[in-house]
């Protein structure tokens, strides 16, 4: 296990048979996120994505209360109290929030209790979400009179359509792991007991794989989300014929003919 070094302890990161794990670590305050926990987020996403070691990342909230249940707003009056430290503070979410959604590499969020406002929009970073049955999901902007971007609402709305997206931003609710179940906010919604052991199962099954695969079809689906002129659908085949050009395809089909596990390097 490669364990990550980081300058706060409200974040903690960890590599482990192929697997980064990313813990929002403030059990105290639902791990809500603090302004040096948004700072490290990017330092992470940096290592994984440069590390051969990790082909999946999973997120998760330490402790059985919350994923995230938001930004520690406890810290604000010290961290973003004049507009020099708003945009301060504004461009530490940013950089996070644009890490989270660069990797290229899968991204499981593994979620139990609250996964409120700032934790909802973290969530919606992964490419795929497992939740506990005890999870709790919403974004109550429009109960404390917050505009939110058109950036955001489009994320939640690629996921599970117009008219989810304006239920849960006209209300402002919580909604249960079952309802998020059926707007398609989550994959899967298993027993508490059982989320660490299915999502591990998950990230190991896709680590496993081909990289240079899955890599490929998570950048095409990606590129589908967007409007078609933003689309770069030329990267996207480049990055198609790179796997046929790889020795990981040569190893799939060696593996396939002597029916075996294939073992691939990403190359």
């Amino acid at each position: 296990m490669r364990q990550l070094q980081l300058r706060t302890d409200k974040m903690l990161a960890h590599v482990e048979d192929g697997v980064g794990w990313i813990t929002f670590n403030q059990p105290n305050k639902r791990n809500a996120v603090s302004f040096a926990m948004w700072q490290a987020i990017p330092e992470i996403i940096e290592d994984f994505a440069a590390s051969d070691d990790v082909r999946v990342v999973v997120l998760k909230g330490t402790g059985d209360k919350a994923f995230v249940s938001g930004a520690d707003i406890s810290e604000f009056e010290e961290v973003r109290n004049t507009p020099e430290q708003v945009e301060i503070y504004e461009a530490a979410t940013g950089a996070a929030n644009a890490a989270l959604k660069s990797l290229e590499k899968p991204l499981i969020a593994m979620i139990r209790g609250f996964c409120i406002g700032g934790g909802m929009a973290i969530a919606l970073t992964a490419d795929l979400r497992v939740t506990a049955d005890d999870g709790q999901f919403g974004v109550p902007a429009a109960k404390l009179g917050l505009g939110y971007g058109y950036g955001g609402i489009k994320e939640l709305m690629n996921i599970v359509g117009p008219s989810f997206a304006k239920e849960i931003f006209f209300t402002g609710g919580r909604f249960s792991a079952a309802d998020a179940e059926t707007m398609g906010l989550v994959n899967r919604v298993v027993p508490v007991a059982e989320l660490e052991s299915r999502v591990t199962v998950l990230a190991t099954t896709i680590a496993e794989n081909a990289p240079m695969t899955v890599k490929a079809a998570k950048a095409a689906i990606n590129e589908g989300t967007k409007n078609p002129d933003d689309r770069e659908l030329d990267r996207v085949a480049a990055m198609v014929e790179a796997c046929f050009n790889s020795d990981d395809y040569k190893e799939g089909r060696r593996a396939f003919m002597e029916k075996r596990k294939p073992q691939f390097q990403g190359k």
